[in-house]
């Protein structure tokens, strides 16, 4: 907001002008993730499973490091973001152990 006022637009809007490339991706990736970052990871985790696929490296990544620091929100926000629990994708995406893994660092349905 305070960038905003001072520059007259949204700094996603100054580093997309302003940069391109792997920093641009990288600067959006640190602005996204500091305004909302459980909206972030939601974010993270269905591109991650969307499409033909799974991304398992960045599934892995992220149900293991917030499982236990803010996964409830991160559940809240996909949710209100994708149509459907976090759960469901994960259920229906993956198989085996590795579902029943990944479904409890989800710690439940939403």
């Amino acid at each position: 907001m305070e960038y905003q006022k001072m520059c007259g637009r949204d700094i996603e809007k100054s580093i997309e002008r302003e940069m391109s490339g792997d920093l641009e991706s990288g600067m959006l990736a640190v602005v996204k993730c500091i305004k909302n970052t459980p909206a972030y990871f939601a974010e993270r985790l269905y591109k991650a499973m969307k499409g033909a696929g799974t991304k398992d490296t960045t599934l892995i990544r992220i149900m293991v490091t917030r499982s236990e620091v803010d996964m409830l929100d991160i559940r809240q926000e996909y949710v209100k973001n994708y149509g459907k629990s976090l759960y469901t994708h994960i259920s229906g995406d993956t198989s085996g152990d590795y579902k029943k893994l990944l479904l409890k660092f989800c710690g439940g349905s939403d």
